[in-house]
């Protein structure tokens, strides 16, 4: 376990903001993660998990506690049968390179997550997701320390609550877990349709008919290389603000007014509308707020232009809101964590 003090947060968050630390700790094994806990109650001071840093911001203050980084490593086969084959991975393992193994092997199930960036073991904590795919599709389960009952534990899908970009750990849990490694279970085949629109226009372009997993993954990463800056170029967290999620009356007076607003119909009868539209229709793509810039290719990312603090973000974040606010009457709602403030 490597243990630092007074570290700069900034290179470890793709926003590129925030303040120090006063402890960073990186974590490699399960003993790690019990040593860690052990010094945060013994220091009495809070702990924080990051992952990839990249849906994450920090404030000026920085963090008084522990900041503890996930890298604990993994990849096996544990299950397999005719139909699926199943995998336990460490949660310090990238995402990425999780998801270009399992499609190596002809495998299905998460292919549309590629190009995510972050760990496997941040995945489940907002439920990430793109292109008609979640974690929770495939989730079996997860192992965790619990803090609370100071043991590691094994919790199901269903324990972790899982809803759109969300879950128990970033809710009513939000600090009691330590992740150390998901378990999923993927099927072999080819996958199968309807595909999310964006991905079905590029395999119709490319007339692919019976698309494999790594036609999936192409696919996606194109659109994604196309939409969305890389932030090691452009420091950005991805998308910046969920999706909203409407009630099927209030979509209805929304769609009198805007025939063509694209939206998604959920299973409980609510509406899904992508927030970049919002944003575009209140008239602030490619505008630059307070150093940050709103992505003119995808207005629902913000780009760290030329800010060079928490407070130029924030600021810019609630300008957003408010002129999404005042045209729509929807309240559009920020994606990425935020340690407590030091």
């Amino acid at each position: 376990m490597d243990i630092r003090t007074d570290v700069s947060l900034k290179p470890y968050l793709t926003m590129q903001l925030g303040g120090n630390v006063h402890t960073m700790v990186d974590l490699y094994t399960n003993d790690d993660v019990v040593a860690v806990c052990t010094m945060a109650r013994q220091q009495q001071t809070e702990l924080f998990v990051l992952g990839g840093g990249s849906n994450t911001l920090a404030q000026d203050s920085g963090f008084a506690g522990i900041v503890a980084r996930n890298r604990i490593p993994g990849f096996s086969v544990i299950a397999e049968d005719d139909a699926s084959t199943t995998i336990t991975v460490g949660a310090g393992e990238i995402l990425d390179d999780v998801v270009a193994k399992t499609v190596a092997s002809g495998l299905s199930g998460i292919e549309a997550l590629s190009a995510i960036p972050g760990t496997a073991g941040a995945a489940p904590v907002q439920n990430v997701g793109a292109y008609g795919q979640e974690i929770a599709d495939t989730l079996v389960s997860l192992e965790a320390y619990d803090r609370q009952q100071e043991r590691f534990v094994v919790l199901s899908a269903a324990d972790c609550e899982f809803s759109y970009r969300h879950s128990i750990f970033r809710g009513r849990e939000m600090g009691r877990y330590i992740i150390t490694s998901i378990t999923l279970r993927l099927r072999k085949g080819l996958p199968q349709p309807p595909f999310y629109q964006a991905v079905q226009d590029y395999l119709t372009s490319h007339t692919i008919a019976e698309p494999t997993p790594q036609d999936i993954r192409q696919a996606v990463m194109t659109i994604r290389a196309n939409k969305l800056p890389d932030p090691a170029k452009l420091p950005n967290t991805g998308s910046f603000f969920k999706n909203a999620i409407i009630s099927s009356e209030a979509f209805a007076q929304l769609q009198q007014h805007y025939p063509t607003v694209p939206h998604y119909a959920l299973a409980d009868g609510r509406v899904k509308v992508p927030s970049g539209w919002l944003i575009e229709q209140a008239g602030l793509r490619g505008s630059v707020l307070h150093g940050m810039k709103v992505h003119d290719k995808n207005a629902v990312v913000l780009i760290n232009q030329s800010a060079t603090s928490y407070r130029d973000l924030a600021a810019a974040r609630e300008e957003i809101i408010r002129s999404v606010k005042k045209k729509f009457g929807i309240t559009i709602v920020q994606e990425p964590l935020e340690m407590p403030a030091a």
